[in-house]
């Protein structure tokens, strides 16, 4: 059984009798080595006291007065930027439970830690799975995607590798794919992943640099609708049932939850009866209709009715925001 996303700190943590991750000393010690803590040749001696302290006890409580003692004032911000942070983990317990609490005001963590709890907690909800269109569909909820629409086929990059390979006009296969849209759809050459080559993943899965199609009927498409069937009944407990589809038949459909902000405002505009221009209209790469398998479950008002996701790109890119899948479900209030 393939291990992967070995960066993820997933091997960390522990699982309570939830299958929730418990939040470990090892897991906070990691965050004390990450380059905007650890000492470097030029810190002084009460950053390098401070950080020893809490190699050695990753729980303890630092007051504000031994923070001001830190010699770099852009130092002492990052402390207490991390010890924040820290705090969130430990009063939650867990880090599916510090996740959830980080939307229930104004979200008070930089945006590469929300993403490094998402990366987690995907490991966590995906261990032991086999299928890599699963893990790497599974990207998209925390690493943004350059999207390209080459001959009707929607394709994904991930864009921090594309921004990398069109550097200095260094373009590998990815960049010739996505800057320059060379070459046909599953090509060799352009690693677009696909059931018959899907197993070449795992052995770069922390590279990023593999494409998925998620062209309507494309098996990537279907792994990333698995992927959300399991990150709301990880969170939530509750079955559901998505399902890609080519467009919305109803005329005033009961809910909809866009998986981004630019779908988000789409949809609204849409349900409003607004009208939204050909131009936006093509951002929207994807739609779903998810059905609870309990409609109990579900606001008494709209039992029973389908829910409409949305996922698109906004200038070229793909940034999902994996919560409104957790904060924007029609939920029974009981």
């Amino acid at each position: 059984m393939p291990d992967f996303w070995r960066n993820s700190g997933f091997h960390l943590l522990e699982r309570d009798a939830a299958g929730r991750l418990r939040v470990t000393d090892d897991f906070l010690r990691a965050y004390y080595l990450r380059p905007e803590l650890h000492p470097v040749e030029e810190s002084g001696p009460a950053e390098r006291a401070l950080h020893a302290s809490l190699m050695g006890e990753p729980r303890l409580a630092v007051s504000e007065k031994e923070l001001k003692a830190l010699e770099d004032k852009d130092v002492q911000e990052n402390y207490r930027i991390l010890l924040r942070f820290r705090d969130r983990l430990l009063d939650a317990g867990t880090v599916e439970g510090a996740y959830m609490a980080l939307f229930k005001g104004a979200i008070d963590a930089p945006p590469m830690f929300v993403d490094q709890l998402t990366h987690v907690i995907l490991r966590n909800v995906l261990d032991g799975t086999e299928d890599a269109l699963r893990a790497r569909a599974a990207e998209l909820f925390w690493r943004e995607q350059k999207a390209t629409i080459r001959d009707g086929h929607v394709l994904l990059a991930d864009l921090e590798t594309v921004q990398m390979h069109a550097s200095g006009n260094r373009y590998g296969s990815i960049g010739r794919l996505i800057v320059e849209a060379q070459g046909e759809l599953g090509a060799a050459d352009l690693d677009v992943l696909e059931r018959a080559n899907a197993g070449l993943y795992w052995s770069r899965e922390s590279k990023h640099d593999t494409v998925v199609s998620l062209t309507y009927g494309r098996p990537a498409l279907d792994a990333f609708a698995r992927v959300i069937e399991l990150w709301v009944a990880h969170f939530l407990g509750l079955q559901v049932k998505v399902k890609p589809i080519r467009q919305i038949e109803e005329a005033r459909w009961a809910w909809h939850v866009g998986l981004d902000a630019e779908s988000t405002a789409i949809l609204n505009e849409l349900w409003a009866g607004s009208e939204v221009d050909a131009g936006r209209m093509r951002n929207i790469l994807a739609l779903f209709s998810l059905n609870f398998d309990e409609p109990v479950a579900m606001r008494p008002d709209i039992a029973g009715r389908a829910v409409y996701l949305a996922l698109s790109a906004e200038d070229g890119v793909v940034r999902m925001k994996p919560q409104n899948l957790l904060l924007n479900l029609p939920i029974h209030e009981a």
